[in-house]
């Protein structure tokens, strides 16, 4: 057998871009949830079958990681990139079983605005990925890494503020934890979106 030294380099960003649109779609699927919340079940469903999809989607870069001697960005870019893209869904996923395990009778407007700073990271992080196999628009990159943390920000603000919300407003102890959970975890998918912005980030600055 063969060992091929010099890999299709091409193919591990074939694979991103496939992983970025699994995540813009889930995005978009939490986003739906949230506007309609009486397809919770059906919507909760389509979006574990995205992380599903998304997590076939690591394995293969993972598996073809270990099978490629040559790398066309550093291993563990590769690695990083394709586990935190892969945190984002899990996050997403963890959001619509906790409205499903805690049976949340209706969305909130925090919850809504939250999926929307969701679904804009995430067309960042796709617009971002799909552009990272030649570097050409570096600069165009760097922005887009720049407005996911701006976005983190944004969605920073708004769980402090709904978190206190629920504090200083909810009369029900178990309904502030269960929306303090999924508001959480809207937060923590946002989160990976920035650490997923700041590998790009960095792949930019050593290869540009």
């Amino acid at each position: 057998m063969k060992l091929k030294i010099f890999p299709r380099e091409e193919k591990f960003f074939e694979l991103f871009r496939e992983q970025s649109e699994k995540v813009l779609e889930g995005a978009k699927l939490v986003k739906e949830l949230f506007d309609n919340f009486e397809r919770a079940e059906e919507l909760s469903f389509q979006i574990k079958r995205k992380e599903s999809e998304g997590d076939d989607i690591t394995h293969k870069i993972i598996e073809m990681l270990n099978r490629t001697f040559v790398t066309p960005i550093d291993r563990e870019d590769i690695h990083n990139l394709a586990s935190k893209m892969d945190d984002i869904l899990d996050y997403m996923q963890a959001v619509s079983e906790r409205i499903i395990l805690f049976k949340i009778g209706g969305s909130s407007q925090t919850a809504r605005e939250m999926s929307e700073v969701l679904v804009r990271c995430a067309e960042e992080i796709k617009f971002a990925v799909a552009m990272i196999h030649d570097l050409r628009d570096s600069e165009k990159i760097m922005e887009s890494c720049i407005e996911v943390n701006r976005l983190e920000n944004e969605a920073d603000t708004l769980l402090r503020s709904a978190v206190a919300r629920l504090f200083n407003e909810e009369t029900d102890p178990m309904s502030v934890m269960k929306w303090k959970e999924i508001y959480e975890n809207l937060e923590n998918a946002v989160d990976s979106c920035e650490d997923v912005a700041n590998i790009i980030e960095g792949v930019v600055l050593k290869y540009s």
